[in-house]
């Protein structure tokens, strides 16, 4: 019964309204490109301030972004990205930087909220650099050419190379079609498809009950999984053809995990898209290499002493930590000999001063609550060292510290340290001290300290 419910189904252009209205829209957008080589499109921010801009037809996702980006003046790292958000389903997806924007508003109803998002996404193609964090062992099998060893690298190979078989599998809960439970089944995606077994993990043909293709599919990430779709987790995805709109058409996903539900999401899209999510990836390096401007990489910071004659690096753990902690301590008396305003020396800014120090900055977000952050850090790529610095919530005379760690989100409390009538900010209970928010954050950038990982990559938000 549920391999019928769950079934591609062939879908009839007059058979709900639904699908007409979203007939009707494409035809109009067709209509709108024959008739003009440009198009008025709206794009909406974090905060869901929007700006209508007219671009050519044949615009890009990609384009779009280096739009926004100049017009901006934002730092051009590679990470802004165009979503498309559909509200009527409760779902969202990446827009790949190739895919043409036109064909996806010609996908979109009349009468539907779907809407274009603008923002990061540091995880968009970091699997090219960790392949391992986005594909555990226990979900990838290789083809018996690669014995089953590999590096990062040759994974990454078999899923680009057409000729080479990997196959994704484990266990997903999957909702009935046209009814409100959901069922846990043992799942295979392979490059024909997603099937799921019918008969416990079988993996033999006469088992396995086709689901979807995506050469006319897209994965869709579900933005309130319990909460709209009644998904036992919030780590839920759907895929959805490109030629049916309809909620009951969605293939509605959900798994345990976070982890989980990455390598499902990010397996489809290398299945869908293979060499050409690679090119998306290099494209903008190969024009940095191609540019006399000199880049230096973060993985190029390594510990260093300079309390000698000479420098030297440091190659000992134990050492790296007591020298960043010496390091913040060396901050903490220089900035005790700033000069006041009245050119007397001063221990300390002033806690107004602090303030206005932290509000302007691009990772600090004020009353951000810890939900707000957990979504807000989701929404912009789970991988390590993505951050952001917000009040706290329970405590309004402190901080917190809100950073990605192995895909999980941990916070940590900033305390305010009292030093002889001198306030300082500190995460390690006052062994690290900092006059202010700003040296706590470019120390942590260069020192792992207490931390599981460094600061990297700061949550932004801007106005359109």
């Amino acid at each position: 019964l549920f391999a019928s419910q769950l079934t591609l189904t062939r879908c009839s252009a007059f058979v709900c309204s639904a699908q007409l209205s979203s007939a009707l829209s494409a035809c109009l957008v067709h209509v709108s490109m024959f008739l003009t080589k440009s198009l008025v499109i709206k794009v909406y921010n974090e905060d869901n301030t929007s700006r209508a801009v007219e671009v050519p037809t044949d615009i890009t996702a990609r384009d779009i972004c280096q739009l926004f980006v100049m017009k901006n003046h934002c730092i051009d790292d590679h990470s802004w990205t165009l979503f498309e958000h559909l509200s009527h389903l409760g779902i969202e997806r990446t827009i790949e930087d190739h895919e043409s924007v036109m064909e996806v508003l010609s996908g979109w109803g009349m009468d539907t909220d779907s809407r274009l998002y603008f923002r990061k996404n540091y995880a968009k193609y970091e699997f090219f650099n960790k392949p391992l964090d986005f594909f555990p062992d226990h979900m990838v099998s290789l083809s018996s050419e690669t014995n089953g060893i590999m590096n990062h690298s040759q994974l990454i190979q078999t899923f680009l190379n057409s000729s080479t078989c990997p196959e994704i599998h484990g266990h997903l809960h999957a909702k009935e079609q046209g009814r409100k439970s959901w069922k846990k089944f043992y799942f295979v995606l392979r490059r024909s498809g997603l099937y799921f077994s019918n008969k416990g993990t079988s993996k033999e043909p006469r088992h396995l009950q086709f689901i979807a293709e995506f050469s006319d599919s897209d994965v869709y990430t579900l933005l309130s999984a319990k909460k709209i779709h009644g998904a036992p987790t919030d780590y839920g995805f759907c895929v959805k053809s490109t030629k049916c709109g309809s909620p009951r058409d969605l293939k509605l996903l959900c798994a345990d995990d976070e982890q989980t539900r990455t390598c499902w999401v990010t397996a489809m899209r290398l299945f869908k898209y293979g060499l050409q999510l690679y090119q998306n990836f290099i494209q903008p390096h190969q024009k940095q290499k191609a540019s006399p401007m000199r880049s230096i990489s973060e993985n190029s910071l390594v510990a260093m002493d300079f309390s000698g004659h000479k420098s030297r690096v440091i190659e000992n753990p134990s050492e790296a930590l007591s020298v960043a902690v010496e390091e913040g301590l060396s901050w903490r008396r220089k900035s005790c000999h700033r000069l006041s305003s009245h050119g007397s020396p001063s221990t300390s800014q002033s806690p107004m001063s602090n303030i206005a120090l932290h509000m302007a900055q691009p990772w600090f977000h004020s009353k951000l609550s810890r939900d707000e952050a957990h979504r807000l850090i989701t929404q912009q790529g789970l991988i390590d060292g993505v951050f952001l610095l917000r009040d706290s919530q329970s405590n309004p005379k402190t901080f917190v510290l809100s950073l990605c760690h192995t895909q999980r989100i941990k916070h940590f409390q900033i305390l305010p340290v009292d030093d002889e009538g001198d306030l300082f900010y500190s995460l390690d209970d006052g062994h690290t001290r900092f006059t202010d928010l700003i040296q706590l954050v470019e120390f942590y950038q260069l020192n792992r300290g207490v931390l599981p990982c460094k600061l990297k990559h700061h949550c932004a938000r801007i106005t359109l």
